[in-house]
């Protein structure tokens, strides 16, 4: 099983906070799984395929493509202002 959790905005826009993925139902790498869950509607696919969207892999930020391993977190998050 994998978990994916989406903050801030994000989490209002698309009305969820965390799904959880099990075996066989999560593909092999982060960019899958952004293919993967924009396929649930337009605001998904926005969210998902924003090139601005931040993404962390167990806790750490990534802007790479990783293959996923059971027991692992991913997080999505909205652009951050500074101020």
């Amino acid at each position: 099983m994998i978990n994916v959790l989406f903050f801030a905005s994000y989490r209002e826009k698309l009305d969820c906070e965390k799904l959880q993925l099990g075996s066989g139902e999560y593909p092999k790498t982060l960019s899958e799984l952004r293919e993967q869950l924009s396929k649930k509607g337009d605001d998904w696919c926005e969210v998902l395929n924003d090139s601005r969207t931040l993404v962390a892999l167990n806790q750490t930020m990534t802007r790479k493509d990783f293959e996923l391993n059971e027991g692992d977190e991913v997080a999505f998050f909205p652009p951050v202002t500074g101020g």
